[in-house]
């Protein structure tokens, strides 16, 4: 009888010492991932988190071209694109987001609902340097958005070097096709990386910078977002 009692009495103390070492690790969760290097960001605000990344033209076509004297292609924006949406999104999934990489025209478009999109693009072959980023001009959630952009302007030109290129955002950003089929609360933007031309040493040769950028920028969103109140 006795020797039953005891053995209870060690289940329930175990029981108890699992429970709070469960509480002290999830805890201490926020500080130890990032020395792993599974969490890129301390306070975990993409934990979880669903970020969708198109990757500009895949799927559909190349995007622009950039030749040699001879005719021989160097460089392909869908090329870039896709490069730097890969490296971007494994950053992303190191912080803990749940990230998908989607085509051009992705049928997953279609309703998405995601905490944030961003569609990566990057501009003609011309000898200029910049990038450019643009949302919605019909955003029901412009406040919102507006804070995308405002963490974009300052994450990405510090991750890059690259200053804003003005005057050249078109309809076809402002209007890009994919903010009028995912869902209408869903924030997004479209970024143009830089020019295949002037920047593209920077694009090809070092992917990392513009990936770092785009992360960067997205996890500061997220982070604003997570202070927001409802």
């Amino acid at each position: 009888m006795r020797h039953d009692a005891l053995h209870q009495l060690s289940r329930v103390l175990l029981l108890l010492g699992l429970a709070a070492l469960a509480g002290i690790l999830w805890v201490l969760l926020p500080l130890l991932l990032p020395l792993f290097g599974l969490g890129g960001d301390p306070g975990l605000v993409a934990w979880n988190r669903s970020v969708a990344l198109i990757s500009g033209h895949a799927g559909n076509d190349s995007g622009a071209v950039c030749t040699a004297a001879d005719g021989t292609v160097t460089r392909t924006e869908a090329e870039i694109n896709a490069a730097v949406a890969q490296l971007a999104a494994e950053r992303l999934r190191r912080a803990g987001a749940d990230v998908v990489v989607l085509d051009e025209y992705d049928e997953r478009l279609q309703g998405l609902e995601a905490a944030v999109l961003v569609s990566l693009h990057a501009d003609s072959c011309i000898d200029a340097s910049g990038y450019k980023a643009a949302v919605h001009t019909y955003s029901v959630i412009p406040e919102t958005n507006r804070r995308l952009l405002a963490c974009i302007d300052a994450a990405y030109p510090a991750a890059t070097g690259l200053a804003f290129h003005p005057n050249t955002i078109t309809h076809n950003m402002t209007e890009y096709h994919a903010f009028q089929r995912i869902a209408a609360t869903t924030p997004a933007a479209i970024l143009e990386l830089g020019f295949l031309g002037g920047d593209g040493a920077l694009l090809t040769e070092q992917p990392e910078l513009p990936a770092r950028g785009v992360s960067d920028a997205i996890l500061c969103f997220l982070k604003a977002q997570s202070t927001q109140k409802p």
